[in-house]
């Protein structure tokens, strides 16, 4: 969800360079150009304070409670019935942390007088924490993607269908929910405390609590600066995430300017938190109810969701329809206008230029709607080379980048090195580094040295609130164990070699993952699950009876771990920012894991059971992707003409996925077309990428000209996609009892 025009860190920049050798935790560096030195004593002791803040903050009995559990829980459900009915609809599904935190914040403050001890923002952590660990199964167990493509895409001759009962459904769910989630403890001292990777949607979850529980007491008084005040202004992440994303270039004066204008012109220490987040939660409600509304009335009437608004022709023959679903509009609030207008450019290219062209040509001689031998499957075709060259590109300069980055530094410190000590003895430590030796006594410079090594990480919680590595190491060993027992009980014909290398890949696959969540707020799952087809491709022989059923059970390995290493990480990062115990987290995500891996089984039984799948409400795409690219990487023939114009959009995305990297924070980069965007806007349906569309708009209208701040439209449009998503229960239900539509 790349926001237009330039990033965070654009922004904030200028209002941040009095405070540049602050953030570095620099003690003896020169400040500035005059040759002033800053102060040893300041950086100490707001370090100091903060490592207390948090000392206090994980130290919190809050950090870890029943109720936090359940209410957790609850609102995970409620997501998880959301994203399975959306991801069956589009493969779009969200974490919701956001709407979440400010659910669990709404409830416990509503029962506050029958409750004694208080609830805290690191209660808050974990509530989000548990619902979207619940939240986001139906993503992470296959149930949008490789489920449907294995139940219902399978033909006879590939082995299929591959029905599976609830049980086994649960079985596989809980098998591939956790190594993931073990595997990202390790990655957290790296991604979060030595290279301070912003996580955007961890950080603005983050914010949005501290500004949720604000600086107030009970009565409503404000507190004197506390910790939290001290951290968050050492928190370049927490300077930036309050900032707007898509604002020209301006002063100084002008972006404080904007950010107060944002708040209603009334100082951050002066307003009142509690009207903040009753006022969050009215919106919510307002938009939560016109949503479910209109649910409600399309169940009665379904012809809203295929709305002519280019005439019936272009609505008959080519599918050019509007489906004005509320929650759709909010899905492109989310994304932002960069995304959703790439969508759109997909949309214009697949239905209005290669559609009519196929179909015209007699390359896809079936009516359009048809996945076999229509043009709606032959753009299949197309979309997925765009997604394969966009993931391949970019997973690719995620490795070389730090290489590109640090190689000059590199090499004059080898350089520097041979210089001084020889090339012979290149590999010896030096004879000024402080491990050669132990001095007697203390010195300035040692001291020097000493703060400057230990000083360039972000302080951290206790020693005693961190996942041990014992522990990790026996949770690690049983996940394993436990995903290889469940696919060879689902699915005996799996090789061990093959299961294992899933796991491999997914691990490999996952680091590079969590660096791209870190960095761009985008996890790429879908290209990850792709290359681990690619690679089990070159496995598992075409000759082999079960080559697609194992090529997609390989991917929904690695499309998993790496989905859950990312949400993970995601929530370690809004736990750090606020001092929560990352053990309270990991323990708090191991059961949000367990339970959404049985619920989103039974919801998918659920739906799947009552609706037509594949059908007019649920289409899943995202099953025709996957099943297309292991026809397509186990060597099965395309349409007529399809490789020729794949391979085309293959070449002029990876150029283009070139380009947007070697744009990183360049103004321009949100202009050049991002691949999976595209792909996704091509192999959707016109209805569903227009409604985003209009969402996208929204935003760049409210951030971009009124340049507002961004949290209340996020709140709206979590309000659009809780209440549609809530309230398809409600139709689920009409149409089990088989109540007749107008």
């Amino acid at each position: 969800m790349a926001p237009d025009g330039r990033s965070n860190a654009d922004l904030t920049s200028d209002l941040l360079d009095e405070r540049s050798d602050d953030e570095s935790f620099s003690t003896g560096s020169e400040s500035d150009e005059s040759g002033i030195r800053d102060e040893p004593d300041v950086s100490l002791l707001q370090r100091d304070e903060a490592q207390k803040f948090l000392a206090e903050q994980a130290d919190q009995s809050q950090n870890f409670t029943f109720r936090g559990v359940s209410i957790g829980l609850a609102i995970g459900v409620i997501i998880c019935f959301s994203n399975t009915y959306f991801g069956l609809q589009t493969g779009w599904v969200s974490g919701m942390t956001m709407p979440a935190a400010l659910l669990g914040h709404a409830f416990f403050k509503s029962i506050r007088r029958c409750i004694s001890v208080p609830f805290t923002p690191v209660e808050n952590v974990l509530v989000q924490t548990v619902a979207g660990a619940v939240g986001t199964m139906p993503l992470g167990c296959g149930f949008v993607g490789v489920m449907p493509a294995l139940e219902f895409l399978l033909k006879p001759e590939e082995n299929g269908p591959l029905r599976l009962s609830t049980g086994k459904l649960i079985v596989w769910a809980l098998g591939i929910s956790f190594f993931g989630v073990v595997f990202a403890v390790p990655l957290r001292k790296e991604v979060i405390i030595r290279e301070k990777l912003k996580f955007p949607s961890g950080t603005a979850t983050a914010l949005m609590i501290g500004v949720l529980h604000g600086n107030t007491d009970e009565k409503g008084n404000l507190k004197p600066d506390s910790g939290l005040e001290i951290f968050r202004q050492r928190s370049l992440d927490i300077s930036r995430s309050s900032l707007l994303d898509i604002l020209p270039s301006r002063s100084r004066d002008d972006v404080a300017q904007v950010s107060a204008d944002s708040s209603g012109d009334v100082p951050d220490k002066e307003r009142d938190p509690r009207a903040d987040w009753k006022a969050q939660i009215r919106l919510m409600l307002m938009a939560f109810g016109a949503s479910g509304l209109y649910t409600l009335t399309s169940y009665f009437i379904p012809q809203l969701h295929s709305v002519p608004i280019f005439g019936l022709p272009l609505a008959h023959k080519w599918l050019w329809t509007l489906n004005p679903s509320p929650a759709y509009v909010g899905q492109g609030i989310i994304m932002g206008p960069s995304t959703t207008l790439h969508m759109f450019l997909g949309a214009l290219i697949g239905w209005g230029i290669l559609s009519p062209l196929a179909k015209r040509r007699g390359w896809a001689p079936e009516p359009v709607w048809e996945w076999d031998g229509g043009s709606k499957g032959w753009i299949v075709w197309v979309s997925l080379a765009i997604m394969l060259a966009d993931s391949v590109v970019s997973l690719g300069w995620l490795l070389l980048r730090p290489v590109v980055l640090h190689s000059p530094s590199w090499y004059a410190q080898l350089r520097e090195k041979i210089r001084r000590q020889g090339p012979t003895n290149i590999f010896r430590p030096s004879q000024s580094s402080p491990a050669s030796y132990a001095p007697l006594a203390r010195s300035e410079t040692n001291l020097t040295i000493k703060t400057a090594e230990d000083f360039s990480l972000e302080p951290d919680a206790p020693e005693h609130h961190l996942i041990s590595n014992r522990t990790t190491l026996i949770f690690f060993i049983l996940s394993i164990i436990l995903c290889i027992l469940a696919l060879r009980f689902v699915y005996p014909p799996m090789p061990f070699h093959a299961i294992l290398l899933s796991i491999i890949l997914a691990l490999l696959l996952g680091i590079m993952g969590v660096r791209a969540l870190g960095e761009t707020d985008l996890n790429p799952v879908s290209g990850i699950s792709k290359l681990t087809q690619l690679v089990f491709a070159l496995v598992i022989p075409a000759t082999n009876p079960n080559a697609i059923i194992i090529n997609l059970l390989a991917g929904a390995v690695s499309e998993s771990g790496a989905h859950q290493a990312g949400d993970m990480m995601q929530d370690l990062k809004t736990g750090h920012l606020l001092g929560a115990a990352p053990k309270a987290q990991f323990w708090g995500q191991v059961i949000g894991s367990f339970v959404g891996a049985i619920v989103s089984a039974g919801v998918y039984k659920l739906y799947t059971g009552v609706y037509e799948v594949p059908g007019g409400l649920f289409q899943v795409p995202t099953a025709y992707v996957w099943i297309f690219a292991a026809r397509l990487v186990t060597g099965q023939g395309l349409p007529d003409m399809a490789w020729q114009y794949a391979l085309g959009a293959g070449i002029i995305f990876a150029f283009l996925t070139m380009l947007r990297a070697a744009g990183h924070e360049k103004w321009w980069r949100p202009l050049v077309p991002g691949g999976i965007a595209v792909a996704v806007g091509m192999y959707n349906v016109p209805s569903f990428t227009l409604a985003r569309t209009i969402g996208g708009i929204i935003n760049w209208y409210w951030k971009g000209y009124r340049q507002r701040e961004e949290t209340p439209v996020i709140v709206l449009a979590s309000g659009l996609i809780l209440g549609e998503g809530l309230i398809s229960i409600v139709n689920l239900l009409l149409a089990m009892w088989e109540v007749k539509h107008l």
